[in-house]
């Protein structure tokens, strides 16, 4: 098909074309003229110029009429091509204009058939489009979270019996090669009487013996009916160590007056403090951490006589240097530096009632003062999270000190925060919606959580165990672990007659 720019040139030459033989016919019909005529400006001009040239002239204008004559037929074919080709360029305008009307008339109808169709199905599912788009995209969204729920479940599932798996090897190997007692020695408050008559001695007349005792020792004397025994009362151990050990001289000595006291008190003094220095040698010596401060090494020895939860704070010590060791050798690291971070985690616990503060800041200050590097500091500070972890070791630390505490036999707490752990777990367990009952059982290791099968998914069930463990983790302070187990039951019960 020829383009409207190639059929305009193609106007154009053929309109110079016309021009050209229009001008050229009056000259023609002169030449024509001229040479029929007798004694014309042909015949003079052959008088003139004699014979040889008088025929030269009709030669020329017969040639040059010649060649107008071939022009006009190539014109004119020129011409009838060009009408043929506007015929056709009208004809295939007139289809594709017909083939255009055609399209659009289908679109209408197509899209009048669809906007019937629509009104069909919205008629019959009683949902207008965009309802039905909405539902759509909810129940894609719906599948999706719940595909999405199950992926992540089984992942967790595949972690979590991997990571228990590996962890379980671990801590198994640690426990095993870790010799130490299963039970520890609570702090002796209790002294015993070889009778009740000394308790009279021991309070004096007018009470003068035992304000004088309280007054230098900064101990408490608490004298009830129980038979035989009386009961030291004080916030500081060691003091309350070097009350207890005092007394006990007293009544071995029989001589209870408060000169007497003051003697047997600074020899009690001077007692407690070298069996402090001892325990703290022989804490390091067992731990193989020759290199510690001398202040270091006796405010260790201090914790022998301090207790958290009923285990004693020094053994509970060297056994978290023991246990973060072994975590290390287990993991392929260096054992010096953990040791050294678990046997000096809790050495704030030493100055908690001189100095104000959390025990691990308190240690981590202590540390610092006596030369200790910025990775013990900071596992000491870390080691209750009050400082986020960002080394090994204060992890491993962690892990130790938790692993120490939480053995079976290590610790022991009161019945009032007992309890008061319990019905915490339960109320957390409860707050949330869709749980029917709840029950903390093996003293508060488990937590079974029932819930209404009408209102809580599988999914959902699982959802709602992780969220009950993630929050007693971040409210509830513990040993150990607590495992969370949400119980969800249908019963269909049909009775035969």
């Amino acid at each position: 098909m020829w383009s409207l720019v190639q059929v305009a040139l193609l106007l154009v030459g053929l309109a110079v074309l016309v021009l050209l033989g229009a001008l050229l016919r009056p000259a023609w019909s002169w030449w024509a003229t001229a040479r029929a005529r007798p004694g014309g400006p042909s015949a003079s001009a052959a008088d003139t110029a004699g014979g040889a040239a008088a025929t030269s002239p009709p030669e020329e204008l017969r040639a040059r009429s010649d060649d107008v004559e071939r022009r006009e037929r190539r014109l004119a074919e020129r011409e009838s091509r060009l009408d043929v080709a506007e015929r056709e360029l009208e004809i295939r305008s007139r289809t594709i204009s017909a083939t255009q009307e055609a399209l659009t008339a289908r679109q209408a109808a197509l899209a009048d058939l669809e906007t019937e169709r629509r009104l069909v199905l919205e008629r019959a599912a009683r949902l207008t489009a965009d309802q039905a788009r909405a539902q759509l995209v909810s129940s894609i969204e719906n599948e999706a979270k719940r595909e999405a729920a199950l992926t992540v479940r089984e992942l967790e599932r595949q972690a979590r019996a991997e990571g228990d798996r590996r962890a379980r090897a671990i801590i198994t190997t640690v426990v095993q090669r870790l010799a130490t007692e299963q039970t520890t020695d609570s702090v002796v408050t209790t002294l015993q009487l070889p009778s009740d008559e000394l308790k009279g001695r021991i309070i004096g007349r007018d009470g003068r013996n035992i304000r004088a005792f309280e007054q230098i020792t900064g101990v408490n004397v608490i004298v009830d009916e129980t038979p035989e025994s009386v009961m030291l009362s004080c916030f500081d151990p060691v003091r309350r160590e070097v009350g207890r050990m005092t007394l006990e001289h007293l009544v071995l000595d029989g001589r209870i007056h408060p000169r007497r006291i003051e003697e047997l008190y600074a020899r009690s003094l001077g007692e407690v403090e070298q069996t402090c220095l001892r325990a703290g040698e022989e804490a390091v010596a067992e731990t193989g951490l020759t290199d510690l401060h001398p202040e270091l090494v006796r405010l260790l020895g201090t914790l022998r006589f301090r207790t958290s939860y009923g285990q004693n704070v020094l053994r509970h010590l060297v056994e978290s240097a023991s246990i973060a060791a072994l975590l290390a050798a287990e993991l392929g690291l260096d054992p010096a530096l953990p040791k050294r971070c678990g046997l000096l985690h809790d050495i704030g616990k030493a100055l908690t009632h001189q100095a104000e503060g959390s025990h691990a800041l308190v240690g981590a200050e202590l540390a610092r003062s006596h030369g200790e590097s910025a990775e013990v500091v900071h596992a000491i500070e870390a080691h209750h999270d009050e400082v986020e972890p960002r080394t090994v070791e204060a992890v491993l630390t962690q892990a130790a000190d938790a692993i120490s505490g939480g053995r079976p036999g290590a610790r022991r707490e009161s019945l009032a925060a007992y309890v008061q752990r319990l019905e915490r777990l339960e109320e957390i367990a409860r707050s949330y919606p869709g749980v029917d009952t709840v029950h903390a059982m093996r003293s508060g290791r488990d937590v079974r959580v029932m819930v209404v099968p009408a209102e809580v998914d599988d999914l959902q069930a699982q959802v709602l165990a992780r969220d009950i463990a993630k929050r007693v983790e971040a409210e509830l302070t513990y040993p150990g672990q607590i495992r969370v187990t949400v119980i969800r039951e249908t019963r269909a019960t049909e009775t035969a007659l």
